[in-house]
């Protein structure tokens, strides 16, 4: 129903095909299926010859509807017939795992389709030799995979060497400029250093000289008078010499040879080169320095943009760093610190000639190299491309041999290894569809004999349950195995949680403006998903798009419940008009600030009430909560008290179909009474304070004083001389009569969901024992009764007779030995469980009336304090922020945090309060062999 109205809600175009589609799973078994129990199972037999086995297998796992029990359990996996052939699968789809692990790292997407251009693929060469890449056997795709695996295999590897190769290459180039411009920044300071002392040296000669002169320059004088100025000129000619000397242009290339010498007996310590990862530098350099105690020195130098790291091929920021030592001893410190954090260490020359002759051969390396593994790509891609296209296809065929292999192995097989025996399940309804499927499947094989299918008894075997689902149910029915797989023809609690679910979700998320945003995100999941089923998507979109039905749901209740509320982003709505209430007419300040509104309260307008959901009205005044609280708390109640006692029906249902009328009388009914004599007479007077006009009875103080004074409804003897204290409590005739026969009846109910049951069940086994009961068969020539003489006839009527059923309760079943003490301590257990949960389970209904105000109140904060705090202050900076914050704590704190967790508290009501009233949840989930689920790739490939 929901599928058709949102369908033509949006007038999606239902194609002719799609209409076929749904007519032929409509029709797939054969009758219409019931939800509301689980199919008919039958167990069957197949007697297959073993030509025709493999075939078999194939057209059952396409029709999806048997499931195959395992005959050789006893037997180990290895043991078994077929091991060697799933063992060979396993591989097949170990080489597929490994195309596709290459195909995603080279960013090559693998084709979701089998199909594809058919015609393409059929070019037979003028030879008519061509053939359809789709028709193939698993032999020929064995060798197919063999050859690709190692033809991929060699591309890869050659392609990983080529690509560290250039890695490495191209880290050395940037080793051999970096370190390059350390030492050229060395060998020019050196030259700097000694120019400044040879400048140094030559102005301290001159400086003396000048001093010597000064000092001689008398006795320079007296030997010139006395001796003439020959004897002398020999000396001035020595120290004038002697000064042109020291700057003769010789005298450089001395300079620059002491200067290098000075280097290179500097450069005579050691030193290491390489690259580290950038975020490893600080503790690299820690590390050294408390290794050697200070005694090395390191440069470093951050490489621009990311680098390839050669091993892992990671992008990733690195830094070039030369680390200088003396001594071996430090040398092996170095390397072995360097080896520990993962640096990649180069050779470095110490001839300047040398460095750039490296430097200009990596260049050219890196060139050649670069074209070569360019190459090299293009080649695996290509390959991995055409992997690509048939990866998808070629899974769907592995996955579908290994699971019909493993269908096999569960096989008998005779003596004369010709045929082999198979039991399944399969629904009653789809027999028909199976056995013609077994019919077609020998006839395509050419056996020499046919196929025998049959059915069998499976008398004490408890068959598994299948409910046929569709896209809008199946997340529903999900929800509800999630806590249990239901029973064999149990009640199944979906039917009712595709409309309680969503509903309870919406009773404590209601909001229309948010309601409106989370339907708009799953009519778009709705309307795109099957664009959006085949893009990758993560693990919680993932789960959030399966259950887009669900929230679709979830969000049309939310908008429904935000109208009752009357509420948008907290704000009300005027949708159905204004207030029903005025100002009282006679109040002078009528017209301004109607002061009787916080006395008398304001007059109806026309003494009707608001015409849908909650007068506008009450927003903003000081009696909203308390009016608002006291509506949701009594709402929470009656919801709460409906669905535990349809779940109490429900169990009754199950005891109809399982003939347990013991449980019907000991459990149902005193179960109904107690439940509907408290909390059921509770919400009798909440639907009746509501319908009745000036009614002020407070229904707590009826409540207590129906357990603390019985029968003394209105307080008689508490007032004043004796007379009624709580007159208003009263609330119809008679109500004190009817509290006693209440309370009579809950008090009543209690022993009798206690001590009949057990004595009953023995009283039966007693009588079991000794042959002398009488049961009424379910199929016979006569229409009496018949006697059974003996346990043995006893067990054989099956799980439908009056004393052998299939409730937990009933601890016979049938057997000889029978603990009285066991099953009253279980019936005790069962008793006390229901009583407090009668109580405890209505008081959790109020989760729904906690969760909604907080949902409210949030709103309300979010947007007078974030959007309306904003737009008060004028700023337009100010409103941009505020905006954003209250966009922001709308769809992360609102439509994301109190979503889930109003998804949850609809869960645990449900699988707590609801479904432990009737759902026991320890069935066998019905499993078939089925190919649909068998496509593509499995998800640890994908």
């Amino acid at each position: 129903l929901f599928q058709s109205l949102f369908s033509r809600f949006l007038f999606l175009k239902v194609t002719p095909d799609a209409r076929a589609e749904r007519e032929r799973e409509r029709k797939k078994m054969g009758v219409e299926m019931d939800m509301f129990r689980s199919e008919e199972m039958e167990l069957v037999q197949l007697i297959i010859p073993a030509e025709a086995a493999h075939d078999t297998v194939q057209t059952l796992g396409s029709v999806g509807l048997v499931a195959f029990r395992d005959l050789n359990r006893e037997k180990s996996a290895f043991q078994k017939t077929y091991a060697n052939q799933v063992k060979r699968c396993d591989e097949m789809l170990r080489k597929l795992r490994f195309f596709a692990e290459h195909a995603s790292k080279a960013g090559i997407t693998v084709r979701k389709e089998i199909g594809g251009d058919r015609e393409e693929e059929e070019e037979d060469g003028g030879g008519g030799r061509g053939r359809n890449r789709y028709i193939i056997s698993i032999d020929e795709l064995e060798h197919t995979l063999d050859v690709l695996s190692e033809e991929v295999t060699q591309l890869s590897a050659n392609t990983e060497k080529l690509r560290r190769s250039h890695g490495e290459l191209v880290e050395l180039q940037l080793v051999l400029e970096k370190a390059g411009g350390f030492f050229e920044e060395a060998r020019s300071d050196a030259y700097r250093h000694q120019d400044e002392e040879d400048s140094l040296q030559m102005m301290r000669r001159q400086n003396q000289r000048q001093d010597e002169e000064s000092l001689l320059s008398s006795s320079f004088r007296s030997e010139v008078d006395d001796e003439g100025l020959g004897g002398n000129g020999s000396q001035m000619t020595r120290r004038t010499g002697s000064f042109i000397d020291q700057n003769h242009p010789d005298h450089d290339i001395e300079r620059n040879e002491a200067s290098m010498g000075g280097i290179a007996a500097s450069a005579r310590l050691g030193f290491i080169t390489g690259t580290i990862k950038t975020e490893k530098v600080h503790a690299f350099e820690r590390v050294l320095f408390r290794a050697t105690r200070g005694n090395v020195f390191l440069k470093l130098a951050n490489i621009e943009g990311h680098v390839e790291e050669p091993t892992t091929g990671e992008k990733t920021f690195k830094t070039v760093y030369v680390v200088f030592f003396a001594g071996e001893r430090a040398r092996n410190k170095t390397v072995k610190i360097c080896e520990g954090f993962n640096a990649n260490r180069y050779p470095f020359p110490e001839d300047f000639t040398r460095q750039r002759q490296m430097h200009a051969e990596c260049t050219g390396r890196l060139t050649e190299l670069r074209s070569t593994l360019e190459a090299s790509i293009r080649h695996r891609d290509r390959t991995l491309s055409k992997v690509a296209n048939d990866l998808w296809f070629w899974f769907t065929l592995v996955r579908r041999e290994k699971a019909t292999y493993h269908a096999m192995n569960m096989f008998s097989i005779d003596v004369t290894r010709k045929c082999l025996v198979a039991e399944g399940w399969c629904p009653t309804s789809a027999k028909s569809r199976v056995a013609e499927a077994v019919v077609v499947a020998n006839r395509n094989s050419s056996a020499s004999v046919g196929t025998i299918f049959a059915s069998i008894s499976h008398k004490g075997q408890t068959p598994p349950t299948y409910y046929r689902t569709t896209k809008w149910t199946n997340v529903f029915q999900e929800i509800v195995e999630a806590y249990g797989v239901a029973r064999y023809r149990e009640v199944n609690p979906t039917v009712m949680t595709i409309v309680t679910f969503p509903f309870l979700f919406a009773v404590m998320f209601g909001d229309f403006g948010h309601g409106i945003i989370m339907l708009a995100f799953a009519i778009y999941m709705v309307v795109k998903e099957r664009k959006l089923s085949e893009k990758p998507m993560g693990e919680i979109f993932g789960m959030v798009f399966h259950g887009r039905y669900c929230i679709l749901l979830m969000a049309a209740f939310s908008v429904y419940t935000g109208v009752l509320y009357n509420e948008c982003f907290s704000v009300p709505m005027k949708m159905f008009g204004e207030s029903k209430y005025i100002c009282d007419p006679i109040d002078p300040t009528k017209d301004t600030t109607c002061d009787s509104q916080y006395t008398t309260g304001k007059v109806s307008r026309d003494g009707s009430a608001y015409p849908f959901g909650v007068d506008p009205v009450w927003h903003g005044t000081r009696s909203e909560l308390p009016f608002l609280n006291s509506i949701k708390m009594k709402m929470s109640i009656l919801l709460g008290v409906t669905q535990m006692m349809v779940g109490i029906f429900m169990s009754f249902l199950n005891q109809l179909k399982d003939g347990d009328w013991l449980s019907v009388y000991c459990e149902f009914i005193p179960q109904v009474v107690f439940l509907g004599g408290l909390f059921g007479y509770l919400s009798f007077l909440i639907v009746l304070k509501w319908i009745t006009p000036g009614c002020t009875a407070d229904l707590y103080h009826v409540m207590i004083y129906m357990f603390l004074a019985p029968g003394n409804v209105d307080c008689m003897g508490e007032g004043p001389g004796g007379s009624a204290g709580c007159p208003e409590n009263k609330m119809f005739p008679g109500q004190g009569g009817l509290q006693l026969l209440i309370l009579f009846a809950c008090f009543v109910s209690v022993p009798i969901m206690l001590f009949p049951k057990p004595i009953i069940l023995k009283r039966r086994h007693e009588q079991k024992r000794r042959g002398g009961m009488y049961v009424r068969l379910d199929e016979g020539d006569g229409d009496g009764t018949q006697q059974v003489n003996s346990s043995e006839e006893l067990r054989s009527l099956g799980e439908n007779s009056s004393y052998n059923n299939n409730s937990d309760d009933d601890h016979g079943h049938g057997d000889e030995e029978f603990d009285f003490g066991d099953v009253l301590v279980h019936q005790m257990i069962h008793t006390i469980e229901f009583v407090l949960g009668a109580i405890s389970n209505t008081a959790s209904y109020l989760r729904l009336w906690a969760l909604s105000l907080a949902h409210a109140q949030l709103s309300a904060v979010f947007w007078d304090r974030c959007l309306m705090a904003a737009v008060e202050s004028g700023s337009i900076v100010a409103i941009v922020i505020g905006f954003g914050v209250w966009l922001g704590a709308t769809l992360g704190v609102l439509l994301g945090m109190e979503s889930l967790s109003a998804f949850l508290h609809a869960l645990r009501l449900h699988w707590v309060e609801y479904q432990s009233k009737f759902y026991k949840g320890d069935g066998i989930k019905f499993t078939p062999l089925e190919f649909a689920s068998l496509t593509g790739m499995p998800e640890e490939s994908t």
